[in-house]
């Protein structure tokens, strides 16, 4: 039961999308896209499924 709890409570979280790719690395022109898809705040799972990473460079 706890554990479902924390997912939910995980899903639920909102963030300012500013602050979200400030911390999570994110560039400014994906953070201007997800501001435009979503307004200012959104939960951390829209973020999370809507965001457009560059891969990573060895």
């Amino acid at each position: 039961m706890k554990h479902q709890t924390a997912i939910i409570a995980a899903a639920t979280k909102v963030w300012s999308v500013k602050d979200y790719c400030r911390r999570f690395n994110i560039n400014q022109a994906e953070e201007k896209k997800l501001v435009r898809l979503f307004g200012p705040y959104a939960t951390a799972c829209e973020l999370r499924y809507n965001v457009q990473r560059e891969p990573r460079r060895h």
